[in-house]
């Protein structure tokens, strides 16, 4: 019997519906999954539960209770907990201010902090995760995006007295960490469950849903699909739910050959954070960037886009050696998407025009340096219908679209000026299903016009059924270079370790 019950949660913006009469319910220690394609509500809902939105209408029963959220301390009083997809951090406090963040801090004499007592606290919450690496008095800002979320997962599993943790909401948060890390949170997942918390998970990654979850609920335009055991319920039927339609296939086939042409030449290039990388990339040819996490893959995309300079060796285009910064990069045709979209990518308070087209407004600027707003419209309309991006307007700001939506937005700017050479930085993390599949179309379809790719990913699968070749990195070096043909992911990770 469900402890928590949700029904007929509706909220609009305006005339758009995030949720129509949606329900939910979860049952004690249980892992429940919710799954939709981006924009499908799954994150509203979160933010209702947290009392960050006021919905339009909600019926909240608890232990057979109607209860009413107010605000983000009636959630945590009644025993919720949330870790959200967008790391909320403050960068310039410690690990132990961050996870001890909104709560009291220990005092001594009931005066002064007491530093020694909030960093015990922090490592207590550290050691739950079997995190043994991160110093509590380190600062946030210094820390990887992998630790950045380890630190705010901790933070859920904080003892500070208050009441019992009943219900642990997890938005994405094997986003950014590796293998072995998201092994350790499904460890502590398995925990809880079994001490008769339960917990709510969203996650785009099939695998993970289809490992450690016992329900899922699957929400499609903010209408609640369907509720099913996962025991009954297989992969291709997860998503025809969440998107109506079938994937034949997870990958979309190659389109044509790699051409002959060398189009990118690394030689025993070397910066402050890689060294001796040497490869041949063709046009047309898709290469895959791999290892274990921080070995120096976001790093080897920075060098080639010129935010780090070489310290020795070369790089070559076309044969042309060029040293060039990330603007002379763009105007050599380089595009590049960054890992972390929304801190690098994206002017969140501005329309969706003005992130499409911020690369390429000479296009658009007449000989008196007076910019044509008909002209960058249509350009990014065609580019938006191009990457199949769905919003209610182009004048639509950024922070208002889903995650996979944002996505879409860097993809219609890299591609805006028809790329020679794409850089993509785990282009698919935190995207659902269906989108999924729209970005490897894109993919596929520039690699047939003979643009050169080169992309990071922790996820195996990926890189196996997307990429003609794989360099694996280990401690900031080149390993290997695998063809893909036949390759499995297990293959693939014996490589990391080899």
């Amino acid at each position: 019997m469900a402890f928590l019950s949700l029904q007929n949660v509706s909220k609009s913006y305006g005339a758009a519906k995030a949720l129509d009469a949606v329900h939910l319910a979860i049952e004690p220690g249980e892992v429940h999954a919710l799954m939709g394609e981006n924009g499908a509500g799954k994150s509203t809902l979160i933010r209702i539960l947290a009392g960050v939105t006021r919905p339009d209408s909600m019926e909240m029963m608890l232990d057979g209770a109607r209860v009413r959220i107010n605000g983000p301390q009636d959630a945590y009083d009644l025993g919720l907990r949330f870790v959200h997809q967008e790391l909320n951090i403050v960068a310039h406090l410690s690990v132990a201010e961050n996870i001890v963040l909104g709560r009291a801090y220990p005092r001594r004499f009931g005066v002064a902090v007491d530093w020694k007592a909030l960093n015990r606290q922090a490592l207590g919450a550290l050691k739950r995760l079997k995190i043994t690496h991160i110093d509590p008095a380190r600062k946030m800002a210094r820390l990887t995006t992998g630790d950045q979320m380890l630190v705010k997962i901790a933070a859920l599993l904080l003892d500070d007295g208050a009441q019992a943790a009943r219900l642990y909401v997890m938005d994405e948060p094997t986003a950014t960490l590796t293998g072995d890390e998201s092994q350790k949170l499904f460890d502590v997942i398995r925990e809880l469950t079994a001490s008769g918390a339960s917990v709510l998970y969203v996650s785009h990654r099939m695998n993970e849903i289809m490992a450690i979850c016992d329900r899922v609920t699957v929400l499609r335009d903010g209408r609640h699909m369907a509720t099913r055991a996962l025991s009954d319920t297989g992969r291709e039927e997860l998503i025809h739910l969440m998107t109506g339609r079938e994937l034949e296939t997870a990958y979309p086939p190659r389109l044509s050959p790699v051409q002959e042409r060398v189009h990118l030449s690394c030689t025993n290039l070397s910066t402050a954070h890689i060294a001796d990388i040497g490869f041949d990339l063709r046009a047309g040819e898709v290469l895959g960037i791999a290892g274990l996490a921080n070995t120096g893959q976001s790093e080897l995309l920075l060098a080639l886009l010129g935010v780090d300079k070489p310290k020795s060796g070369r790089i070559t285009f076309d044969g042309q050696t060029k040293r060039h910064n990330p603007a002379a990069a763009w105007r050599s045709k380089i595009a590049y998407i960054p890992r972390e979209r929304r801190r690098d990518g994206l002017m969140l308070t501005r329309s969706i025009i003005d992130n499409i087209t911020l690369p390429h407004l000479k296009k658009f600027t007449r000989a008196v340096g007076v910019q044509s707003a008909r002209h960058e419209r249509a350009h990014a309309a065609q580019l938006a219908r191009d990457v199949a991006l769905k919003s209610d307007s182009l004048r639509q700001p950024a922070y208002q679209l889903s995650g996979g939506n944002q996505q879409k937005v860097m993809l219609a700017r890299a591609i805006g000026d028809a790329p020679d050479l794409l850089l993509l930085d785990e282009p698919t993390r935190g995207v659902d299903v269906g989108a999924k599949y729209d970005i490897y179309t894109l993919i596929r379809a520039l690699s047939a016009k003979g643009t050169a790719v080169i992309l990071t990913s922790s996820d195996l699968p990926e890189l196996t059924g997307m990429c003609d070749r794989i360099l694996v990195m280990r401690d900031g070096k080149q390993h290997a270079i695998i063809d893909t043909t036949g390759l499995s992911p297990a293959d693939l990770l014996a490589t990391f370790y080899d």
